[in-house]
């Protein structure tokens, strides 16, 4: 089945200019095999062969999509794995996923010998936070490393933001908006790994809705060397008075925050929250079954009684 393109319109791609696809190059792990050293701790990312590795036989999810497990084989194949899996030692050089089973059947689809996993102890939480969290403390992890160790934090050790924000000494505020890096597609995930955009783009870019948009002009960024300024200004000639309006305000106060947190808890974080700087805004709600609205008017009915 062909894969369905995003048109941006010739007026777009004009402003926009030629792809830079070329200047990508695939993220690497640098840390030993698992055959040559075992994980120093929870931390740590290790190249797993992955004839060693097995399914878990309690993962929720019984069936993957063909041309979604495609589209995520083609983007590791061209940017390496952003994110490694997550797996637990079962025995001498057995291991068995706990988090990352697309991630794996696709690397897998594409040959890949090794694929970087963190290795943890299942039954040993604690010790696993804390090598999370002197892993974040460390001065010389690039932002999507930051975030996708919020993340472990709360899927992991099932910390609420919150939690996670007073043991890593960083407001609530800023963890969100780390937290938020993990919503842009891929290629700018990637960029933002290896160095070529900063923060402040990326800020940027968390503006825009459409995933193609944020795409093109990440690629308008390398390729012209925009600063945050530069792009904002582009990002306002491009957008509809409607849209630059919402994106008037990119960091959220405390209280937005953990409304989005507590939110999140009945509807998988599939939420999102655009405020004006004069406080006026949208909330969407995104739900995926009618248990999830019962679960969230069940809390409310027990905060009211």
């Amino acid at each position: 089945m062909a894969k369905q393109q995003h048109g941006l319109g010739r007026g777009l791609g004009a402003l926009l200019g030629e792809d830079v696809s070329m200047i990508r190059k695939p993220v690497e792990y640098v840390n030993k095999s698992v055959s040559a050293e075992e994980p120093r701790n929870g931390a740590d990312v290790m190249l797993i062969p992955v004839d060693m590795i097995e399914p878990n036989p309690y993962q929720p999810r019984m069936s993957f999509d063909d041309d979604s497990l495609e589209e995520l084989a083609d983007s590791i194949r061209t940017l390496g794995l952003i994110q490694p899996i997550t797996v637990r030692r079962k025995s001498g050089d057995r291991y068995q996923i706990i988090s990352g089973e697309r991630r794996f059947r696709a690397c897998r689809a594409i040959g890949m010998a090794e694929i970087p996993a963190y290795v943890r102890n299942a039954d040993d939480q604690g010790m696993l936070e804390m090598a999370i969290v002197e892993n974040i403390q460390r001065e010389d992890l690039d932002p999507i490393e930051v975030a996708m160790s919020y993340q472990r934090l709360i899927e992991e050790c099932s910390l609420t933001q919150e939690e996670m924000a007073f043991r890593v000494g960083k407001k609530r505020a800023s963890v969100t908006n780390t937290l938020r890096l993990l919503k842009l597609p891929a290629k700018i995930q990637h960029d933002l790994k290896v160095g070529l955009l900063t923060v402040g783009h990326a800020k940027v870019l968390l503006g825009v809705d459409d995933p193609a948009m944020q795409e093109q002009l990440c690629d308008a960024v390398i390729r012209e060397g925009l600063s945050v300024r530069m792009l904002e200004e582009k990002v306002r000639r491009l957008m509809t008075p409607k849209e630059k309006k919402e994106t008037a305000a990119q960091d959220l106060p405390d209280d937005y925050c953990h409304l989005l947190e507590v939110m999140g808890r009945y509807f998988g974080n599939d939420i999102s929250l655009k405020r004006s700087k004069g406080g006026k805004g949208v909330m969407t709600i995104r739900f995926t079954s009618d248990e999830e609205i019962r679960s969230f008017l069940s809390a409310i009915g027990n905060l009211n009684s």
